[in-house]
């Protein structure tokens, strides 16, 4: 049976969990892009390397490789670097770029703990041409997912497959989703051309298990995917949400962090209920070249026990940990270090995708 034939329309009845719920593996896809960070690559695959050794502590790695080569080389780095080998895998499924969290399955689980891959279209962020290998990564995957009993499902909306990232939503596993006006309703990068709010709603509702959403209002400075939410907003569970927040006046983030925080005071769960929001300061501006770059420690990454965080060798870097650690009380929180990781416009959320536990 051809990977194709094995998708199924639509995930009703299923719902995404939260992050912090148990994880069965993390996806990744070992860097190889060397025009995302322009000059400076050679250190791009040892920060991947350093985090692979954290995650391989705590549950499985999984990693997409663009051929035999590079998974030898990746092999080697994760050694030298004391990552647990045992615990990763490779899959040779080549790639455009290492940013799996928008082109690779964003998983749900049904109501007996089955797991379900839901596939969407990818379109580059609506921005680069060079985005079909990426496209086409799920696809390539669905014969391993197959033998894992996990089906494919591709989300439609109105006979139409859908295109979405995941860095874009954000889940408390309850009930309710977090994302962005500029990312979905902006006519800059368009993803579904003529997509409502309420069109989105019922694409979340009917293949996230989410019948509550909230809309932030624009993401961060220097953000090349116009206004993912994982760089601005995060849960930390399912009654609490950290978010990014700018002191400086005369920054370019000051104002729309100060409207996304006003909304979420305000802001109420599935329930009724009001949220209890923290903030979490930013960076200094990080510059390269003239260009700015979405320095955010809201990209953490939440992992069974653990919880990686960009840091930017700024002062805010310990206060930011501080914050996530009070938050994440039974979970170690790892600083990596992210200066030259975000030349490529993302870090360490962008970089994973969780794959949940069953049951």
């Amino acid at each position: 049976m051809s990977p194709a034939k094995q998708f199924t329309s639509t995930a009703q009845n299923y719902r995404m969990p939260a992050e912090w719920e148990k994880h069965e593996a993390t996806w990744l896809s070992w860097p190889h892009e060397k025009t995302d960070w322009p000059g400076k690559f050679a250190p791009i695959p040892w920060v991947y390397a350093e985090i692979v050794r954290h995650l391989s502590r705590v549950e499985r790695v999984r990693i997409l490789v663009q051929g035999g080569a590079e998974e030898k080389a990746a092999r080697k780095m994760l050694k030298m670097e004391g990552a647990d080998l045992a615990a990763v895998e490779f899959f040779r499924v080549p790639t455009d770029r290492g940013w799996i969290r928008d082109f690779g399955p964003m998983f749900v689980r049904g109501g007996r703990g089955e797991l379900a891959a839901t596939h969407w279209l990818f379109n580059a962020w609506a921005k680069y041409d060079n985005g079909k290998r990426d496209a086409a990564a799920v696809t390539r995957l669905a014969r391993q997912w197959k033998a894992w009993k996990i089906p494919v499902v591709q989300p439609k909306f109105r006979g139409k497959r859908v295109v979405l990232e995941g860095g874009g939503i954000e889940v408390n596993g309850r009930g309710t989703l977090m994302t962005t006006e500029e990312w979905l309703l902006s006519p800059v990068q368009v993803r579904n051309p003529g997509y409502s709010r309420s069109d989105y709603e019922q694409i979340f509702r009917e293949n996230f298990g989410a019948k509550h959403v909230l809309w932030l209002g624009r993401g961060i400075a220097g953000d090349d995917t116009h206004g993912h939410v994982d760089d601005l907003a995060r849960f930390t569970s399912p009654t609490t949400i950290v978010t990014a927040v700018e002191n400086n006046k005369s920054d370019a983030n000051y104002e729309p962090l100060q409207e996304n925080l006003a909304r979420l005071r305000e802001m109420r769960d599935q329930d009724g209920q009001p949220f209890r929001v923290v903030r979490l300061p930013l960076p200094a501006p990080v510059w390269f070249d003239g260009q700015r770059l979405p320095a955010s420690y809201s990209n953490f990454y939440i992992a069974n026990g653990l919880i990686l965080v960009p840091t930017f060798n700024d002062p805010n870097d310990r206060v930011a940990l501080n914050i996530l650690a009070e938050l994440f009380p039974d979970r170690w929180v790892v600083g990596i270090a992210a200066q030259d990781l975000v030349l490529g416009l993302g870090t360490l959320h962008c970089m994973t995708q969780q794959q949940p536990a069953r049951g």
